[in-house]
């Protein structure tokens, strides 16, 4: 199979689909891969790293019109989409469910979509939204820390506190993978941690393992309302996989928030989990709705990039090898889980959660295994 990997041209995404040993591994099993010049050069890979384990570079044209398959990091933006042709693989994270132009254009194109973050093993498990959910709930606290500062516009609140005076509340809304990671963050720095949660199972678990300054709270309209009430960051890390994220923050409820305090929300790829969210972007994260930093960029991982591609291909790999060497209809047949990941085909949608978000018709994607 002919395997191309274009250069990631979204505002500062810096990360890459591939990194040489996953070309390697790919060139090993038999398959061409072409990478786009300069594409590894934002998480630290030169092109002589890609052509030393017998990989080619080559233009953003020639990348895209001689592969079969496609792996990006991001969604193909609106400059890339002509470039996408009927039947050709793309592998990378979509999420269509929050941009139905986006999803549009890929239908009236009719590449083949096999979703990252739709990916899902019989456990519930997702394994390639995993890695960078790890990063992006970390990321959180890092950058929710910075614009607590009064030279942002923050609070002026220290994460930590120092002895004598208190430490900053941080609520986060989901106790899922982004949740955890953002929790264990904040709890090192010495936070008041509370995690707010529908499954009681989870909570349960969390209680296991969190350190004493986390705090377990079940999710409900009135527990959250209490808790933004006097929190200096809030953190949303809802997710519906493949599917818009409901608004636990509404316009009103901001009113309620401390004036400086920050809400970032990871859940923006979804849509967002605050009513008052728009993706933004490293250059310009933040923007102030009633007194409320919000901060809502869509690609935090990208932010740094050499640990997110090295955390992102270590997973994407072992499933681009099935894809690869099977062809997507074989390797989707024989693997529930990248089955599961199939968003679009042919032009219609194959994944539930994207048919709902804008009333279009939805396909069983077995039928298109044949």
């Amino acid at each position: 199979m002919k395997i191309g990997v274009p250069k990631e041209i979204k505002t500062n995404e810096n990360r890459i689909a591939l990194v040489p040993a996953g070309a390697e591994a790919l060139v090993a099993a038999g398959h061409q891969v072409m990478v786009e010049t300069g594409a590894g050069l934002g998480s630290g890979f030169t092109d002589e790293a890609y052509t030393s384990v017998g990989a080619t570079v080559g233009d953003v044209a020639t990348t895209w019109s001689q592969s079969d398959m496609i792996m990006k990091v991001k969604e193909p933006i609106e400059r890339e989409w002509p470039h996408m042709k009927q039947g050709q693989l793309i592998f990378t994270y979509f999420h269509f469910a929050a941009d139905e132009k986006l999803t549009r254009a890929h239908m009236k194109q009719g590449p083949v979509c096999v979703a990252y973050e739709t990916v899902e093993l019989p456990s519930r498990e997702l394994p390639l939204l995993t890695p960078m959910s790890e990063v992006a709930g970390r990321m959180a606290v890092q950058e929710g820390a910075k614009y607590l500062e009064k030279l942002y516009g923050g609070r002026g609140v220290l994460l930590g506190g120092v002895p004598g005076v208190p430490p900053a509340k941080v609520v986060i809304l989901g106790g899922g993978i982004v949740g955890i990671n953002a929790a264990k963050m904040a709890a090192g720095m010495g936070a008041k941690v509370t995690i707010l949660d529908l499954s009681l199972e989870r909570l349960r678990y969390l209680s296991d393992v969190m350190p004493p300054n986390v705090f377990l709270i079940y999710s409900n309209r009135q527990n959250v309302l209490e808790e933004i009430s006097n929190a200096d960051l809030v953190i949303g890390a809802v997710l519906i996989p493949g599917a818009v994220a409901p608004k636990l923050i509404r316009k009103q409820d901001l009113k309620t928030m401390q004036p400086g305090s920050v809400i970032v929300d990871v859940a923006i790829d979804q849509g967002g989990c605050v009513e008052t969210i728009h993706a933004t972007t490293h250059e310009n994260p933040t923007y102030v709705v009633d007194g409320v930093i919000h901060y809502g960029v869509a690609n935090m991982p990208g932010g740094v990039p050499r640990t997110s591609t090295l955390a992102l291909t270590n997973a994407t790999l072992p499933y681009a090898l099935q894809l690869a060497n099977k062809g997507w209809k074989k390797a989707l047949k024989e693997n529930p889980a990248l089955l599961k990941g199939l968003n679009m085909a042919e032009g219609k949608i194959t994944y539930g959660g994207v048919a709902e978000a804008f009333g279009l018709e939805f396909h069983d994607p077995s039928t298109f295994l044949a």
